[in-house]
């Protein structure tokens, strides 16, 4: 009985050379919201930059670096025993600019009562991470904004 034939090195770099290496930002994304829905903040804030922006418009707060970032989910996170973040539309509208629509509702704590509302959050992204993150509570604005931003950002690579 003969040994099977060696197998030949398989030629993969014209295969690698055609795959993109931009990362699928609607991916990403989704990741993200997972793991918030886990309140899992590790790695929700994996996905930001080290000294990454995220800024409420409505509330007027604004968080620098994943540290504060973290704080931040966390502290929203305990007001309620139940949350829950629904997307309702990602949206990659180029130049690493990303709408994430959702609708988030929860049960605070002590209440039998549920709070919903829906969010907007405009995400710039650089590398494969979220640089600068912007909430907004009016979803027109949000996508205005977006829109403005990818076509500053589309410009400046001119």
């Amino acid at each position: 009985m003969r040994p099977p034939p060696l197998a030949r090195p398989r030629d993969t770099g014209r295969v690698m050379s055609e795959e993109s290496t931009t990362p699928d930002l609607v991916e990403l994304v989704r990741r993200l919201d997972e793991a918030a829905n886990r309140r899992d903040f590790d790695a929700a804030v994996s996905f930001y930059a080290p000294d990454a922006v995220w800024e409420g418009r409505a509330s007027g707060m604004t968080f620098e670096g994943r540290t504060a970032i973290r704080g931040f989910f966390e502290d929203m996170s305990v007001a309620y025993e139940e949350f829950e973040w629904q997307p309702e539309e990602i949206l990659d509208l180029g130049n690493g600019v990303t709408v994430d629509v959702a609708c988030a509702s929860g049960r605070p704590v002590g209440s039998t009562g549920q709070v919903e509302f829906r969010l907007a959050i405009v995400a710039v992204w650089e590398e494969g991470l979220i640089v600068r993150a912007t909430g907004y509570g009016d979803i027109d604005e949000a996508r205005a904004a977006a829109e403005r931003l990818a076509e500053e950002r589309a410009q400046a690579d001119v």
